[in-house]
């Protein structure tokens, strides 16, 4: 796989308090990630570009919300949302990241 590819595959790290929360009890971190992205391809994708190791991966799909613009009902787009376990004494800094 590419560079190209893998930074295409993981859009940009998710950063909120639950993420936080997570990162601090069970070193699990959140990413945006594209919508026809697997679970292996995400592990792939995260080992080799932060150079860590993943001991599991989790997905879930989030369904766009319907937003009003200018008195037109427009709806956001759906995307994918993966938690990445890594292994213990693994780290990953989210915050100087570039997505």
């Amino acid at each position: 796989m590419n560079d190209a590819k893998l930074y295409a595959l993981i859009r940009a790290p998710r950063v909120s308090e639950k993420t936080a929360r997570l990162q601090e009890v069970s070193n699990q971190y959140a990413f945006e990630v594209a919508t026809d992205a697997t679970k292996a391809d995400i592990k792939i994708a995260i080992e080799k570009l932060f150079a860590v190791k993943v001991e599991a991966v989790n997905v879930l799909n989030v369904k766009g919300k319907q937003k009003a613009f200018r008195n037109r009902n427009g709806r956001r787009g759906d995307w994918r949302k993966a938690y990445v376990t890594l292994a213990e004494g693994q780290s990953i800094d989210v915050m100087n990241t570039k997505a």
